[in-house]
């Protein structure tokens, strides 16, 4: 009886019949082309083990490290050998979940004592037993109820839990040697596949992200295909912790987050709220320039706008309360009031388009886990920028969109991005034909800005395409930044119309446009792209001057006098110390400049000048250190330390 045979396609387009059975390590024999070292395969678009046996026609790629797949299985493999470590040191141990994330992996254990960071070289050094042990690893289906019967015998009852949930007849296992974890995979082959790994730190994290469920320890980690690579992590990561916002903040003396006040809301000091403001006012000007009519709306609104919106129907995160037996909401986002001052009256085409901005402050019940300084926050202020136009206008207001907002991050220091054009999903509102217009003003707008991007089929919003642009920033991360997105929806929610050239009503076209997004998730950015150095005309205090002596006090309070006649932010340090201790504690403070005056400066009517730049002189006249101050602002020139 001959063998059963199917068709298989290889990445390379050749089609060859093989057994049927055979599996995907197997058929990489038949692969003519030389490949990176595979970890796992994809068949018809499904991850899968290499172990895993082809049992149909299809077609075959094989996934290395240095694809999204192949990372995340590595990674994963890597956490679930952290997990079997844990079992093997702490007896008492339960199993939750261990994804892979972005530059790692984790992995959330119950138990009675909590982990410190000494446990983790103890950790690390079982887990290269397990990896030197190089255990092969399976895959299992089993019946469900067969594998809640197995977790609930050996106490873990987090996965029974979770298998109670899962759909379907059976659920798939992954072993080797003495530790077997629900999975879905896939895995690589062993765990002698996994060569670098490093265990970051331990957190607390509510089981399923919960703050009513049991609190448990977090491990976190990550892994890479060689130790160089390894290695040139842990020092992106080092750098990343010293520009990290939520200590420069409070170190420069710019924000605090008080869990007395509340977590998530943030407290901007007197050298924050200058930052903050410096940025508010660039931002009113730019938007003035461009046509752009600035609106004020109120917090709360009644909680019928946002049914008519439909953020009540889709649970969006929200904060209610009651006033006079009316129900209210505080907003979420500013749409319904931007387009309540369109409603206020009937509009012609010729009005078109109205460029509504606001600084507007809104509230999210973001769950605390996953607050994050001022990157995930409760209460936030947004850029927010809604255009009504015809659907004639919006090719036109995309293509200023998206210039406008290129000129806006370039003016902060940004000036490489990642862009993505999110198209239609399964589910959405507005014809095909709306639809494929829209797409294709975006696109347009894109190859006008010359800036390759990439197209994320199917990601859109129910309610139009979007163009969404990172930011990278200067050790080469990168941030969410603009949002460019159509919407046919609210107009038709809110009934808003206009009278277009044949005299009859139509539904205008509205474009929801944020440039810098939130304003504390920037301003945590820019902390962080700076490592708090500010660029001249975002510094809190653009000068401090450093009299030597008390006598040097009335010098230095002209020298302020006339640079606050520039509007130069400045300050005095009158203490009495050593100036080099006062020049210590003004860098530590990322001031830019610090003005040195003594006898001899007295004397001359001049300054001696140092700078975060390394800038180091003597006898600077006066008015030529605030003519170059005045020019370094007006440019925006962006210094990095």
């Amino acid at each position: 009886m001959s063998e059963e045979k199917i068709k298989v396609k290889f990445i390379n387009g050749t089609e060859i019949e093989l057994r049927k059975g055979i599996t995907a390590d197997e058929a990489i024999e038949y692969l003519s082309v030389e490949i990176e070292e595979p970890l796992i395969a994809e068949f018809n678009g499904e991850a899968i083990d290499l172990s895993r046996s082809l049992d149909g026609d299809g077609e075959i790629r094989f996934l290395s490290f240095e694809s999204a797949k192949g990372m995340e299985a590595y990674r994963h493999t890597t956490s679930h050998i952290m997990a079997q470590a844990v079992k093997r040191l702490f007896k008492d141990v339960r199993l939750a979940i261990g994804p892979s994330i972005e530059d790692g992996f984790y992995y959330d254990f119950g138990l009675e004592k909590p982990l410190e960071l000494e446990n983790l070289s103890r950790i690390e050094e079982e887990m290269k037993r397990i990896v030197e042990e190089d255990i092969p690893i399976t895959r299992k289906e089993i019946p469900r109820e067969e594998a809640i019967d197995y977790f609930r015998d050996r106490g873990e009852d987090l996965k029974v839990e979770l298998l109670h949930e899962i759909e379907g007849e059976t659920v798939t296992l992954y072993e080797q040697g003495d530790f077997v974890d629900l999975c879905r995979g896939p895995h690589l082959k062993s765990t002698g596949r996994v060569r670098a790994f490093k265990l970051l730190s331990v957190a607390g994290a509510y089981w399923r992200g919960d703050e009513s469920n049991e609190m448990l320890q977090r491990i976190y980690g990550t892994a890479f295909k060689s130790e160089e690579e390894l290695i040139e992590f842990l020092h992106s990561r080092e750098e990343a912790a010293r520009r990290d916002h939520r200590k420069l903040g409070p170190q420069l003396d710019l924000f605090s987050i008080k869990e007395e006040i509340g977590p998530g809301l943030v407290l901007y000091h007197p050298k924050g709220a200058i930052l903050r403001t410096a940025i508010e006012d660039f931002l009113k000007t730019e938007h003035t320039k461009r046509g752009y009519q600035l609106v004020i709306s109120p917090h709360i609104m009644r909680k019928e706008i946002w049914k008519t919106s439909g953020h009540l129907q889709m649970n969006y995160p929200m904060y209610f309360f009651e006033i006079e037996s009316q129900d209210y909401g505080i907003k979420p986002m500013n749409c319904p009031a931007h387009i309540y001052i369109y409603k206020t009256k009937t509009r012609g085409h010729r009005e078109l388009p109205l460029r509504y901005f606001e600084l507007g402050t809104v509230y999210r019940h973001e769950r605390s886990g996953v607050l994050h300084g001022l990157l995930r926050v409760r209460g936030f202020t947004q850029d927010d920028a809604h255009i009504f136009c015809t659907m004639d206008q919006a090719k036109d207001e995309i293509e200023n969109a998206l210039d406008f907002a290129f000129c806006l991050l370039r003016s902060f220091g940004f000036n490489e991005f990642n862009i993505a054009l999110s198209t239609k999903p399964e589910k959405y509102v507005g014809s095909d034909e709306d639809w494929e217009r829209a797409t294709g003003f975006l696109k347009d707008a894109l190859c006008v800005s010359g800036i390759e991007y990439s197209i994320d089929p199917g990601e859109g919003v129910f309610y139009g395409p979007k163009i969404d642009v990172k930011l990278k920033d200067a050790i080469g991360r990168l941030w969410q930044g603009p949002t460019i997105q159509f919407d046919f929806n609210l107009p038709r929610r809110f009934d808003m119309t206009y009278i277009g050239e044949d005299n009859k009503e139509h539904v205008p076209v509205m474009i929801h446009r944020a440039m810098l997004g939130s304003l504390e998730r920037f301003i945590g950015i820019l902390i962080e792209h700076y490592a708090g150095a500010f660029p001249l005309w975002l510094a809190p205090v653009q000068v401090e001057i450093l009299p030597i002596a008390d006598r040097h006090v009335e010098y230095a309070f002209e020298l302020k006098r006339i640079m606050e006649d520039e509007r130069i932010r400045v300050e005095i340090n009158k203490e009495r110390e050593t100036t080099a201790n006062k020049v210590r504690k003004a860098l530590q403070m990322k001031i830019p400049y610090m003005v040195i005056v003594g006898d001899k400066e007295v004397q001359s009517n001049t300054v001696s000048v140092r700078s975060l730049s390394n800038r180091d002189e003597r006898n600077v006249e006066i008015k030529s250190f605030v003519d170059s101050l005045l020019s370094e602002i007006e440019s925006k020139q962006s210094l990095r330390i």
